[in-house]
């Protein structure tokens, strides 16, 4: 499924110097095009949203059932709310569909779906040994997962992917949009301490951006006339 071309001490060391890099070709054209259809087609999307009362879910029968319209309008008041928090609020919001395969996959759900044997490959011992071939680093020991899609209107605010549980060591975004262009929104856009914009991935095809956590970053809104969804598989390389 991973391209068996990539270099890898090249992009070791652009990880190591800058913190982040994107990998061009991650997967080999086969699985990423299959990897595409599944998401285009075949996931059952939920919601994720946080505005002012707090991050939740939207089931997919509910959020299915929406029309467009709705759709739209449930982005702009959580889109809107960002700009309301109160004292004990910090602004974090976000909307985005997504399908969380860890727990789907422990659930039993969907069974068939190619998502759940994508997870099983993330976590088999081959590839854990590639991510720290990758990274250069021996403390990842597994993959968390979730498959993602921006449409219009959905956006992931500021914030660093810090914590103090899970033990996260890389994020990683897989994208699988195509001809995205910069004008869509969309993009991973890593953002300094002074709030400026340090450098933005936009979403290429099939290319794996990856970072090390913590870091400041945000998903911009993806615009109205964005011709496509920005569809991606997510997660973190945990220790």
């Amino acid at each position: 499924m991973i391209n068996d071309a990539l270099d890898l001490p090249h992009w070791r060391a652009r990880l190591q110097r800058d913190g982040r890099a994107q990998i061009d070709n991650y997967l080999q054209p086969d699985a990423a095009q299959r990897l595409r259809a599944c998401l285009e087609r075949e996931v059952p999307w939920t919601l994720a949203l946080r505005d002012a009362e707090g991050a939740r879910t939207l089931d997919h029968v509910s959020y299915a059932a929406m029309d467009d319209a709705a759709r739209r309008a449930l982005y702009a008041q959580v889109a809107g709310s960002a700009g309301e928090q109160g004292r004990d609020d910090d602004g974090f919001r976000f909307a985005y569909d997504s399908y969380m395969m860890v727990r789907a996959y422990q659930e039993g759900r969907d069974p068939g779906l190619l998502l759940h044997r994508v997870l099983e490959l993330f976590n088999s011992p081959d590839y854990i040994a590639f991510a720290r071939a990758l990274t250069g680093d021996a403390r990842i020991r597994r993959t968390d997962a979730q498959a993602t899609r921006y449409r219009r209107g959905q956006f992931l605010r500021y914030h660093t992917d810090a914590e103090s549980n899970e033990g996260r060591l890389y994020a990683y975004v897989l994208n699988l949009s195509r001809g995205w262009q910069a004008d869509w929104g969309g993009q991973l856009q890593f953002i300094g301490d002074d709030g400026a914009v340090l450098e933005s991935y936009l979403p290429r095809w099939n290319a794996l951006s990856l970072f090390a956590v913590p870091a400041g970053h945000a998903v911009s809104l993806v615009a109205p006339w964005a011709a496509d969804d920005r569809l991606a598989i997510t997660g973190w390389w945990l220790a």
